[in-house]
């Protein structure tokens, strides 16, 4: 039963008949994992003409469903009406909404983007998303909060800063433009123009403890490796093409592993990677690895840490620097930087203080970790 997510009394009705007709039993509505991943929904009809009989069954089992925790009797849903080649609206209401409905569940519905499915479920498939919400499937995850020294900005899940963050902020000028061909624009636009952004880096290595596993031992003195200690904040200074930190593995699909596959959902701990000033064929390499099996890390020119807090202080540009660059960052000459936050583009110009709050909330979904089990052949996700 704890597979069941609806019973429906089954009725024969004619064309156009909403109510009445002739009972012919029950109908179990269950969730199966269908593959490796992907969840999908069948029916179990048990056939039977007796009112009475049927009405029992029908209460018992209704009782035993309602009767499981953390699923879900209304909610907010966020549809993103630009997404899967603008058909996202279609999709949910041809595919979503209606399982919503047999789960009895009451929904309010805005259009906006959210960025976490993808990675929550470990696959893009709407019914598979649909299903963990109404199996009521609760996943703890981490939350970065972003500030200045005298504010908070926002809460979210990643940021890029440099390439990542440019690309975004020419994509935001040319809204006029479709979606794919906005974003197809501004990358070869970006990366046309490669350059580095100077600033310093300072980031907290993750504090380990001794009884932790041999991986995360390794871990341990990857972070720390800069001054060999784990009670002092490290410092990079000098000239990046990107700089990633982020709290979760970020898949998508042009990165199947993910943007940082080797951090987690809830494991309190951070991503730092950063790509130093390089040749833009090689950095075009290090952006091609994302899409493949290989190791995108595995460059002289990128170095990955694991952290609870970063620091990033951009050194402001003059004028001068600036005047061949307005068509990136317009807004450069007034002393803001461009910072690609969840996909969402935020300009700032003093330092930012990224830090990780360890299971800040709890959203519908499934740790992809637990999902593979034994099947997991590495430590990337």
């Amino acid at each position: 039963m704890k597979d069941v997510f609806s019973v429906k009394l089954k009725r024969r009705r004619f064309v156009g008949q909403k109510k009445g007709g002739t009972l012919l039993g029950i109908t179990i509505f269950k969730c199966l994992n269908k593959e490796e991943k992907k969840l999908t929904d069948c029916a179990v009809h048990l056939h039977n003409f007796s009112e009475d009989h049927c009405h029992s069954w029908f209460r018992c089992l209704k009782e035993i469903v309602n009767g499981f925790q953390n699923r879900p009797k209304s909610l907010k849903v966020f549809v993103n009406p630009s997404s899967h080649k603008r058909e996202a609206t279609h999709v949910y209401y041809e595919q979503v909404a209606p399982l919503f409905k047999l789960a009895d569940i009451k929904t309010d519905v805005t259009g906006t983007t959210n960025i976490l499915a993808h990675t929550l479920y470990g696959i893009k498939h709407p019914v598979t998303a649909t299903l963990h919400i109404i199996m009521g499937h609760v996943q703890p995850l981490d939350v970065c909060t972003f500030s200045t020294p005298s504010k908070l900005l926002r809460f979210g899940f990643s940021a890029m800063f440099g390439f990542g963050a440019r690309t975004l902020a020419l994509a935001e000028k040319h809204r006029w433009m479709p979606s794919n061909q906005r974003k197809d624009f501004a990358f070869i636009k970006t990366l046309a123009n490669l350059r580095p952004e100077e600033c310093e880096l300072s980031f907290l290595p993750l504090q380990i403890s001794q009884e932790d596993s041999h991986e995360n031992d390794r871990r341990k003195k990857e972070t720390i490796k800069k001054n060999g200690s784990k009670d002092q904040w490290c410092k990079i200074q000098g000239h990046f093409l990107n700089v990633s930190i982020m709290a979760i593995p970020c898949l998508c699909s042009m990165a199947p592993r993910g943007l940082a596959p080797n951090t987690r959902l809830n494991n309190g701990s951070m991503a730092l990677i950063v790509v130093q000033n390089t040749s833009r064929s090689e950095f075009i390499k290090h952006l091609k690895r994302y899409a493949s099996a290989k190791n995108q890390f595995n460059f002289p020119f990128v170095e990955t840490y694991t952290v609870e807090e970063v620091k990033v202080q951009p050194r402001l540009k003059s004028a001068f620097d600036t005047k061949d660059d307005t068509y990136l960052n317009t807004t450069s000459a007034e002393g803001t930087y461009p910072w690609n936050i969840d996909g969402d583009l935020m300009e700032e110009a003093s330092e930012v203080h990224i830090r990780v709050h360890p299971q800040l909330i709890d959203l519908y979904g499934v740790n992809v970790d637990e999902l593979e089990g034994s099947k997991a052949t590495c430590n990337c996700i």
